[in-house]
């Protein structure tokens, strides 16, 4: 992967952004307990002057970078995840692979923080020449409840800002490939849980009683022809059922079952039909059976929604440092991502950067999954690059 000839971090920076990214991974904690990396990433920002870190969602950090430069007083905001996942890793040819029985880095958050440290360092040297605000965010909980975006959006720390930026690495694409569309590029998720009410009889005997079971089987087929019959098809519309509990005995008929599941759209115009359409299936699909049910839904990240302007720029940075065909628009992802709490406060980007080489072939989310350092650096100096650009145009 061929570096930006602008050489945007010092040989310390690159050396530091390593640095963090072998010790997350070495040492990789779980969403809203990060800990040890909150205070790891503070050291280091400490350690090259950087003093006003604070502390937001417990375990996450953000800086502020004032550039003293003359000019416009733009405000650009930063996001790299700091959490990792419930996965025992399999990669034994890593020198820094996981020492934590059942948890690794298996979704890159050891990479974003890095190269989020890396944004951070640079922008703190460079401070004498820009104008505005740089704001790095080291975000936990990106992969559960309660999700550090949420505390974002709800503490209103991207007040004032103009832009955010947020980033992913993806094994589906090559090393020295970039990704970003305009519009929609992730999906909501909203989580529901559904309580059945039935009444319970003896199994011989079903007709004195009401089957939770049966309704809570009619629901699972019911619901998914809100998807099928009633989402237009390019809306990507995902309707899952994850759980389901209920049921005392074989020769028992079943007075309550509990099920809780996902509702995904990447359209926020049908977020809350969906959310409707959920609540009205499972009251009528039990009201049709002698039943009743109470549906609860909890609200999580919208979809991430990408702005057409600062798409188009990062394709010229991406063009001017890597060369044309380093460029696409055509990735989507099947879920969601907390920085959609982010692009619903200003408008923002999100982009992909590749990572597949030989030997890092597997998905994220799998104990296989691995990234290699050389993306670090590259696409550490390609951010500050195209922040510069964002606070200069």
């Amino acid at each position: 992967m061929r570096t930006p000839s602008n050489g945007l971090l010092s040989d310390a920076e690159r050396s530091a952004v390593i640095e963090l990214r072998h010790a997350m991974h070495r040492e990789p904690e779980l969403s809203n307990v990060e800990w040890r990396t909150q205070e790891r990433i503070r050291s280091t920002l400490q350690r090259f002057g950087i003093s006003n870190i604070k502390v937001f969602h417990n375990t996450g950090l953000y800086v502020d970078i004032e550039g003293t430069a003359s000019g416009p007083r733009r405000s650009v905001a930063v996001r790299g995840d700091i959490d990792a996942l419930p996965i025992q890793e399999a990669r034994d040819d890593l020198p820094y692979r996981s020492q934590v029985d059942g948890v690794m880095h298996a979704c890159g958050h050891d990479l974003h923080g890095s190269i989020a440290l890396g944004t951070a360092l640079a922008f703190h040297r460079i401070r004498h020449n820009f104008s505005g605000r740089v704001r790095v965010f080291f975000q936990p909980a990106e992969e559960a409840e309660p999700l550090g975006g949420r505390t974002v959006e709800k503490e209103k720390l991207l007040e004032g800002f103009d832009r955010a930026i947020g980033f992913h690495v993806s094994p589906e694409m090559p090393a020295g490939a970039f990704d970003a569309r305009e519009g929609a590029i992730s999906k909501s998720a909203d989580q529901f849980k559904l309580t059945i009410t039935g009444k319970m009889a003896h199994g011989a005997a079903p007709h004195q009683g009401v089957d939770a079971i049966a309704i809570a089987a009619a629901f699972v087929n019911e619901v998914q022809k809100v998807v099928s019959r009633e989402m237009p098809v390019d809306d990507a519309a995902i309707v899952t059922v994850g759980t389901i509990h209920g049921g005392n005995a074989t020769n028992i008929i079943c007075p309550s079952v509990e099920m809780e599941g996902t509702i995904r759209t990447r359209s926020p115009e049908r977020r809350a039909l969906l959310s409707q359409r959920v609540r009205e299936v499972a009251g009528g699909v039990a009201a049709m059976h002698r039943g009743r049910a109470e549906c609860v839904i909890r609200t999580g990240e919208p979809a991430v929604v990408n702005d057409a302007e600062m798409v188009r720029q990062f394709q010229q940075v991406v063009h001017d440092a890597f060369g044309r065909e380093a460029f696409t628009n055509t990735k989507r992802a099947g879920g969601s991502d907390d920085f959609g709490f982010y692009s619903a406060c200003v408008p923002s980007i999100y982009f992909w950067f590749g990572a597949r080489s030989p030997g890092n072939e597997s998905y994220v989310h799998t104990p296989t999954f691995g990234a290699s350092d050389d993306l670090l650096i590259p696409t550490t100096e390609l951010t500050v690059k195209y922040i510069l650009g964002l606070l200069n145009s």
